[in-house]
């Protein structure tokens, strides 16, 4: 897998608050933890960064 650029954090986030950043690979998404990002972080194919959007889109988390 490719190593994961352009990080971006949510718009929602304020700088105080824990938050993930969303890197992009060449197969699909990469997550880390804003306040921790020397802990690494974990990635998912397209299919499955594209499942989790649309669920929490779909409100399957609340």
């Amino acid at each position: 897998m490719t190593a994961p650029t352009n990080w971006r954090k949510s718009s929602r986030s304020n700088p105080n608050d824990s938050c993930v950043e969303i890197g992009r690979t060449h197969e699909g998404a990469a997550v880390r933890d804003t306040k921790d990002r020397a802990a690494g972080y974990f990635t998912t194919t397209g299919q499955q960064w594209d499942t989790f959007i649309n669920a929490v889109k779909t409100n399957r988390f609340d």
